[in-house]
């Protein structure tokens, strides 16, 4: 497709998800199906408004099985190849799937709901098997958005062709069980093939949505079990800290990556009330100037921040000189504790970092942090805020279930 973005100083070429691919494939089984007539493309209106003009593979149909359907073939399955554009996407060139029958009355009950449409998932699209997914337990692993897609797609079809009975869709990812252990699926509970995802219907070039996507799934499960507590970090730094320095219990803590705030939003959608962070400081300083997005893409600040603190705390000009070239933020704490200063600039750092925290949540959220370090010398709980030690304890006693 032609649609592009300008990422990272470079002109990046979009793609299309695995949803738009289904819908496609979809439609063009269904337009086949009925009508009768061979179709070798078809164009899908994606939700983000764009155009797509798909290519329609592997045609195949099966022959009638009564006198009196509406064409001649049983059920018609083909195929519409994944592009993910510039995207690093692991699904790129797969083949995504439609087989559309006719429906028989009795399999209605099962329909998109406002619709005469069946859809389900065949091999290579994987189940859900945790609460707390875009679908039910036992449902094939296809999202809302896809699934309305096709559901739209294809009653606009039945509609032209004057059709008012009930279409089965099957999407099948013959490459999805190999794909599946390349993605976070087994994690999140999706057992036996892949998603098929997309709320747009576009892949933008080096996304971090999936990332995104993957934490609030694992946001919304906590919340499914009836948590009202959560326990987050930014990655493994955090996790080992928490486990064998603080001795919690990691088994619930969910790695966030760099995507802090978008943590903390979905924490808060999902009604969770007590919220305590376990960080590196690599990664906690910049909250300290208000960045919540922690990769250096979106960004760096970390000496300027420390840097900040330092001269607050009455740091003098040559120590100040000395912390802005440091590539770490341990070389720039070492060089703030040999002038005496570091209790006091991580007094400063742990209120700006607290301050930020506190403007991301309603007042009736609990957030709490701790910052650390595992740098020799300065091994340990660098800041934390004032109800960290006690909100931590919820993770000392809870029960693992």
């Amino acid at each position: 497709m032609e649609l592009t973005r300008y990422v990272n100083g470079k002109i990046m070429r979009c793609g299309y998800t695995t949803g738009s691919c289904a819908a496609g494939a979809s439609k063009a089984a269904a337009m086949m199906l009925l009508s009768g007539e061979r179709v070798e493309k078809v164009d899908l209106m994606t939700p983000a408004g764009e155009m797509l003009h798909l290519d329609i593979l592997d045609i195949t149909e099966g022959s009638p099985v009564e006198e009196n359907r509406p064409s001649p073939p049983s059920w018609v399955s083909c195929a519409v190849r994944k592009d993910s554009g510039d995207d690093p996407d692991v699904t790129n060139g797969m083949p995504v799937y439609a087989k559309v029958s006719f429906c028989e009355e009795s399999e209605l009950e099962k329909a998109e709901p406002g619709s005469r449409i069946v859809i389900d998932g065949g091999f290579g699209v994987g189940r859900v098997t945790k609460p707390g997914l875009d679908q039910p337990v036992g449902n094939a692993a296809i999202n809302s958005t896809p699934r309305r897609m096709i559901k739209e797609e294809l009653s606009e079809v039945c509609r032209k062709c004057g059709y008012s009975g009930g279409l089965k869709v099957i999407i099948s990812l013959p490459e999805g069980e190999r794909l599946a252990n390349k993605t976070f699926n087994p994690r999140i509970g999706i057992i036996g093939g892949i998603s098929v995802i997309g709320t747009t219907g576009i892949v933008e070039p080096m996304s971090n949505q999936a990332l995104v996507d993957t934490t609030k799934v694992e946001i919304r499960q906590l919340a499914a079990k009836g948590r009202t507590d959560i326990f987050l970090v930014p990655g493994n730094y955090g996790r080992d800290f928490s486990r064998d320095v603080l001795g919690l219990d990691v088994s619930e803590c969910i790695a966030m990556s760099n995507f802090i705030g978008d943590a903390i939003n979905s924490a808060v959608e999902c009604g969770f009330k007590r919220i305590l962070i376990v960080g590196h400081i690599g990664k906690m300083v910049k909250l300290g100037i208000g960045q919540t997005f922690t990769h250096s893409s979106g960004g760096d600040g970390r000496m300027e921040t420390l840097l900040a603190c330092a001269l607050e705390a009455g740091a003098d000009l040559d120590t100040l000189k000395k912390v802005l070239p440091c590539a770490t933020t341990d070389a720039a704490l070492d060089i703030i504790k040999d002038a005496g200063l570091l209790k006091e600039t991580l007094k400063i750092l742990g209120k700006r970092i607290e301050a930020t925290l506190l403007r991301k949540v309603p007042d009736d959220v609990q957030i709490e942090y701790i910052c650390f370090t595992n740098h020799e010398g300065l091994g340990g709980i660098l800041c934390q805020s004032a109800g960290a030690a006690e909100l931590s304890e919820i993770w000392n006693n809870r029960e693992r279930t």
